[in-house]
């Protein structure tokens, strides 16, 4: 019989929760999520699910990380759809904190963190985003104490962030990245994605295919500077508007001239309409 999570939304009914979790020698992973779930956040569930015994779902739309101009109070918000989804996959607890549990009256530190956050990459567009990322993040490994946390790897600098703070800070968690679920067209799976127009959807698609045409290139022997270029093009004649399309280190982010430079990722954002996707793929 199908039952539901348990739903914390202070720290200290949490932190009961985990404990009496933890009575049981359970290991515990956790899937932080901003809510509005769909297929590719399930496969994160189903990754913490094989690689722990107990899991832990966040949902919080977290303030700090948007910029006054950017979509807070728009952002989708499916509470009852995402609870049953949970309690279809088994799902232990789910952390809902509010904002005021969050960020409560007089709170004061934040994390500020560097390496990949300073890559030029998505830090050049959104300089207060990985800041809000860090500290909620740091906030969510403290309250919940998990063994692991499983992100997706959509948000590739992002991934990298998190891993580096764990690492840096000695948080005790072992950080996991899950491969990007994608549309059966190659669109990756996003929240944002119901933003789009039916036409803009179709469009959409042009940023993995641009993606995989540059990977082939460069795998081919092209030098990487004209198979990017090819490819941003490509992107920018579809109609969108291109922030970065960018070849670097899979794992630093740091620039690279050629393939000998290292494992490759590209990393792509783009706006559509209203609308900014990112994407990447591993070359």
């Amino acid at each position: 019989m199908q039952r539901s999570p348990l739903i914390a939304r202070t720290v200290p009914a949490l932190r009961r929760a985990v404990d009496n979790l933890r009575k049981r020698k359970a290991t515990i992973a956790l899937v932080p999520t901003m809510g509005a779930l769909h297929d590719g956040h399930v496969s994160l569930v189903r990754l913490a699910r094989r690689r722990a015994s107990r899991v832990v779902v966040s949902i919080f739309v977290n303030p700090t990380q948007f910029a006054p101009t950017e979509d807070f109070g728009a952002y989708p918000r499916t509470w009852k759809a995402d609870i049953a989804k949970l309690a279809a996959e088994d799902v232990d607890i789910v952390w809902h904190p509010g904002v005021e549990a969050m960020y409560p009256q007089g709170f004061a530190t934040r994390i500020v963190p560097e390496g990949p956050a300073l890559a030029g990459l998505e830090d050049r567009f959104r300089p207060h985003f990985f800041g809000g990322v860090a500290t909620v993040v740091g906030k969510l490994f403290t309250q919940c104490g998990p063994d692991l946390a499983i992100f997706g790897e959509k948000d590739f600098q992002q991934l990298r962030v998190v891993t580096q703070m764990a690492r840096d800070l000695d948080l005790g968690v072992k950080v996991i990245g899950s491969r990007t679920v994608r549309e059966r067209d190659g669109l990756a799976m996003s929240s944002r994605n119901v933003y789009l127009s039916p036409q803009e959807r179709q469009t959409a698609t042009t940023l993995y295919r641009a993606m995989k045409d540059s990977a082939g290139r460069i795998r081919a022997g092209e030098a990487i500077a004209p198979a990017m270029a090819r490819g941003a093009a490509t992107i920018k004649a579809a109609g969108f508007v291109l922030d970065y399309f960018e070849a670097r280190h899979a794992e630093t982010l740091a620039q690279v001239t050629s393939r000998k430079d290292g494992p490759l990722r590209i990393l792509v954002a783009a706006k559509l309409g209203t609308t900014r996707l990112i994407d990447n793929i591993a070359v």
